[in-house]
């Protein structure tokens, strides 16, 4: 099936549990002198795939579904999730720059952003499931 469904949702699942492993790392780290925590960045680079590097006003770019449609630009690259220290923030004097309670905070956040894409990715399998079966008896 080429749906934008199978391609996107799994990437945004597989970006939430780096990230939650991330935080889950950083969390560990609190108490660690000179830790730099880490953030994982996906959803940025997913819009610039979607939307390009031009600004769409939130237009989706055009799809091309037969061969005499009009040719559209390629997309320049495949957004994967990456991991990056961040640098650009202390905590405390010890150098290190996890705030415990902004990492409960985003821990709890991205479990919601796992969940919501895991609901809508069953929904979808589910539907394609009922398309699939729907004539049989």
């Amino acid at each position: 099936m080429n749906s934008t469904n199978f391609n996107y949702l799994p990437r945004g699942m597989t970006a939430a549990s780096i990230r939650q492993e991330v935080i889950s790392h950083n969390i560990a780290n609190v108490n660690t002198p000179n830790y730099r925590k880490s953030v994982v960045e996906f959803e940025d680079l997913l819009a610039r795939e979607i939307y390009g590097d031009e600004p769409q006003d939130g237009k989706l770019q055009m799809n091309r579904t037969h061969d005499r449609h009009l040719p559209h630009k390629p997309l320049a690259y495949h957004a994967e999730p990456t991991m990056v220290e961040d640098m650009t923030t202390i905590m405390r004097v010890d150098d290190n720059n996890v705030d415990i309670d902004i990492e409960m905070a985003s821990l709890a956040k991205n479990q919601l952003y796992f969940n919501a894409l895991a609901t809508q990715m069953g929904q979808y399998v589910t539907k394609m499931r009922n398309v699939i079966t729907s004539g049989q008896s």
